[in-house]
């Protein structure tokens, strides 16, 4: 039987269970083959605008990844949180300065900002994961909103969108809201899968 909209907050509880279920030694190593996939992959090259996060404790670590960025000649932007009440967000180029937003993720106080349609790759977190690319997060839409032109755009969609996961967080279907955003690929400790984007 195919999830529906009123089971999204129990798929949240149980993909949060079992990525919760992986011990940070298992984190650690997927997190290496993940980076590994994506420099075999040529996904990152020089000067590409690419969009990261820093990972929360239980989810797959981006440090392998944003060091590879770095190493690769990217540049790297992470997101800034904007506004609460509208979800709004920009990805900031890190510098030195750090400060922790009201989730405790810490976010970069720099200015050279640029919105998501100008960067070339962006990287998402989740807590799950279909083969259509659509994606469940935590709730509160920063990424979705966001994002949100490439729903409407037909020829340039902006930036590739990639997963980052564990093989655990896939599932077979994943209910969408109308105003959520599928990724092109999802990279998980197996490898680089494109989506079925346009699927029903």
């Amino acid at each position: 039987m195919t999830p529906s909209l009123s089971d999204r907050p129990g798929l949240r509880a149980s993909l949060r269970a079992a990525r919760r279920g992986l011990s940070a030694i298992q984190r650690d190593a997927i997190a290496v083959a993940i980076a590994s996939h994506l420099d075999a992959g040529r996904c990152l090259t020089p000067n590409k605008r690419v969009g990261l996060y820093l990972a929360l404790p239980d989810e797959i670590p981006t440090e392998p990844l944003l060091a590879l960025a770095q190493d690769r000649g990217c540049k790297v932007y992470l997101p800034r949180i904007i506004d609460y009440r509208a979800c709004t967000m920009r990805f900031i180029r890190p510098t030195d300065s750090w400060r922790r937003n009201r989730y405790g993720i810490l976010e970069p106080t720099g200015q050279d900002s640029l919105p998501a349609h100008w960067l070339d790759l962006v990287f998402l977190p989740a807590l799950g994961v279909d083969p259509r690319g659509a994606r469940l997060g935590h709730g509160a839409g920063f990424y979705d909103r966001a994002l949100n032109f490439r729903r409407h755009r037909q020829v340039w969609r902006g930036p590739k969108l990639i997963v980052v996961a564990a093989d655990v967080q896939r599932i077979d279907h994943i209910p969408e809201q109308l105003y959520d955003v599928r990724c092109d690929a999802i990279v998980t400790e197996s490898g680089i899968t494109p989506t079925a984007r346009n699927a029903a």
